[in-house]
């Protein structure tokens, strides 16, 4: 069954999807787990989390979905079970916060909120991720390739 999970060709455009979600989703994990690029850093975001009333085993899910999922993403490792952790975060983001401010993004600041289409976004991508595996370069792949 492990096999199966991580099973993947070479293809190049998994490669691009992969490092390219990898590098759109990360800052978001290192905002909230690091503090980086402007983040409130871990104990802040679990507290607003819970204060949303999010129970505790689904935050570690979640924190670790957005930190490491995109560092396995980058390397090809798990790459299924990074993308679809990622592709619950987005569904789960749109229906808890960005559903009812409608499906664009706030480009000229006019709306209280931002829209779920850049979360759309990335769940087509975490799909199609899910249907392909790693593809090329992948640590998925070579644990898998026969020699």
């Amino acid at each position: 069954m492990l096999r199966a999970l991580l099973l993947t060709d070479g293809q190049v455009s998994a490669l691009a999807l992969r490092v390219f979600l990898a590098v759109l989703f990360f800052p978001h994990g290192a905002q909230k787990v690091l503090g980086w690029f402007g983040g409130p850093g871990l104990a802040t975001a679990v507290g607003f989390m819970t204060k949303m009333h999010i129970s505790t085993p689904l935050i570690v899910l979640a924190i670790a979905a957005e930190f490491l999922g995109p560092i396995c993403l980058f390397f090809g490792f798990l790459t299924r079970v990074a993308a679809f952790g990622i592709a619950v975060e987005m569904v789960v983001a749109i229906f808890l916060v960005h559903l009812k401010f409608g499906f664009f993004m706030n480009w000229f600041g006019q709306k209280a909120g931002e829209g779920y289409e850049y979360h759309l976004l990335l769940i087509g991508m975490s799909v199609a991720l899910m249907i392909s595996g790693g593809g090329a370069w992948s640590v998925d792949r070579a644990l898998t390739q026969r020699r």
